[in-house]
């Protein structure tokens, strides 16, 4: 295990001093972030590698200045491990790739967390010159947007796939729906409500509703009477 911050490494138990790189003042980047969520990024392979960006506000954004991190490579035995480093802009582009891909609904293209970077050191101030700033900023929201629309989808599918479980809405497609001052049923509180068993399957159902899901089997035969469900035979 490399500790940088010495300028020493462990190798076989003994103290290997690592060969570093003078770091360039210079090389910075700035993301900048209109979601509405924190963004926590630990990446254990690099120095530095604990990166966090804060929740942006409605109709406001969020700001992390990075620069260059190093990976530590191995090369003979007792001899200085050897930096390699990552310029700020690879950083900035990791920091934003390993969150927002693989996210439900996202295609890091149209639809995605409003997230993008700018070459070179801002302040809030400051990052208002950067040619074509503003647009860049509306493009974010929109595919932010794009986003939030696709997650409440997804949602809407989920809680009618699986009859009305709470369980199945993620905390994204709830945001979404706030966001986008949606009425949706599976945003309202259902900490109170509590989920039983199918006695036909053992599937996990919501006894508000009159069928499981999974079985089809008649679960509260009061409610399918007051919505007057008739079934084929």
């Amino acid at each position: 295990m490399s500790t940088v911050g010495t300028g020493f490494a462990t190798f076989n138990q003994a103290p290997v001093r690592s060969a570093r790189i003078p770091i360039n003042p210079l090389d910075k980047s700035t993301i900048v972030s209109v979601y509405h969520r924190a963004i926590q990024s630990r990446n254990h392979t690099i120095f530095p590698g604990n990166f966090v960006i804060p929740a942006a506000q409605d109709d406001s954004f969020e700001l992390l200045v990075v620069g260059p991190s190093s990976w530590f490579k191995e090369t003979e035995e007792g001899q200085p491990y050897l930096e390699i480093q990552n310029s700020s802009i690879q950083v900035a582009e990791s920091i934003i790739r390993d969150y927002a891909n693989g996210l439900i609904g996202c295609d890091m293209h149209n639809s995605m967390p409003g997230l993008f970077f700018i070459p070179g050191e801002y302040t809030k101030i400051t990052v208002m010159a950067v040619p074509n700033f503003k647009q860049r900023l509306e493009d974010a929201r929109n595919k932010q947007k794009n986003w939030y629309m696709e997650l409440v989808k997804l949602a809407d599918v989920d809680w009618a796939r699986t009859n009305g479980n709470p369980r199945a809405i993620s905390d994204d497609s709830r945001l979404a729906a706030n966001k986008l001052n949606l009425q949706k049923t599976w945003l309202q509180n259902f900490e109170a409500a509590q989920l039983i068993n199918c006695k036909g399957c053992g599937h996990l159902v919501n006894p508000n509703y009159p069928i499981c899901s999974n079985c089809k089997m008649v679960i509260n035969e009061a409610k399918a009477k007051e919505l007057n469900i008739k079934f084929a035979i």
